[in-house]
């Protein structure tokens, strides 16, 4: 059993076992036939990942690792807000007839910013501060910014990440406003922990622990019954992760610089519906 199994069971055991449901309570998400998209939900759920363990990848079912790492580029390094420079249609729902998504996710990790030390968007100055000056306590993204929020199409969910550098060893913390946990909680461990490696190896750093903050962190109604066949599955050993050494440049990484050997996973048969 890998320890994201058994994190992933846990947190959707808590949910369902002993969650609040919102089911008589009007609420913003619906599903593509209008009807409303109800969940049962808890207050912050915080998991952490050792990745000098394990690479935090679920084997219940498959998380696609591929698709995940180019959303984490799109954002991150290409700091787009455009599906046009994205290879999956996981954002279709939220974008315009021009392809974008408004002032959100890459947008804000790309605006300029005014320092002593000069001038940085926020991926550049954390690239900055973990090579100048690593003991920082202050390296950190926030991405929610509210002067823009009207100009997104989607709130960001996954909203800030924090860094802290103990040693020689980098760990970051990910918070996060909001989780479907069936869609995308696996997803997001992934991405933000390849991220980590991103950011350890460029710096010269070891990569450390990742801690997931979720302040809801709900199943949707429909989702219930996938969900509990899921937990059903069985469980395998954690496939070990591969990033490509030779890279040094974060603005490099390709989706081709990162693999999975010995990824066992049972195949999800049904169709994961997505609340709008």
């Amino acid at each position: 059993m890998s320890l994201a199994d058994k994190l992933f069971v846990d947190t959707c055991r808590e949910i369902i076992d002993n969650g609040f449901s919102d089911k008589d309570v009007n609420v913003r998400p619906h599903w593509e036939d209008g009807t409303p998209a109800h969940t049962i939900k808890k207050f912050c759920i915080v998991n952490r990942y050792d990745l000098q363990k394990e690479f935090p990848i679920i084997t219940l079912r498959r998380t696609a690792f591929k698709s995940a790492i180019d959303e984490l580029l799109w954002i991150w390094q290409k700091k787009s807000n455009n599906i046009n420079d994205l290879n999956s249609h996981i954002w279709d729902s939220w974008a315009d007839e021009t392809g974008s998504i408004g002032k959100a996710y890459g947008y804000q990790l790309g605006v300029k910013h005014k320092y002593k030390e000069g001038e940085f968007d926020q991926v550049d100055r954390v690239l900055f501060d973990l090579k100048n000056n690593p003991t920082s306590r202050r390296i950190m993204t926030n991405i929610y910014t509210f002067a823009d929020l009207n100009e997104m199409n989607l709130y960001p969910c996954a909203y800030s990440m924090t860094f802290n550098v103990v040693g020689d060893t980098l760990n970051g913390i990910l918070n996060q406003r909001s989780n479907d946990v069936l869609t995308a909680n696996n997803w997001n461990v992934v991405q933000y922990a390849v991220l980590l490696h991103m950011f350890a190896q460029v710096s010269n750093l070891k990569v450390g622990e990742l801690v997931h903050v979720i302040a809801d962190a709900h199943i949707y109604d429909r989702h219930i019954p996938i969900v509990e066949k899921i937990l059903k599955n069985p469980q395998f050993e954690a496939p070990k992760f591969w990033i490509n050494k030779e890279v040094k440049d974060f603005y490099k990484f390709t989706v081709d610089d990162f693999k999975l050997e010995g990824y066992e996973y049972t195949k999800l048969e049904d169709k994961i519906e997505v609340a709008i």
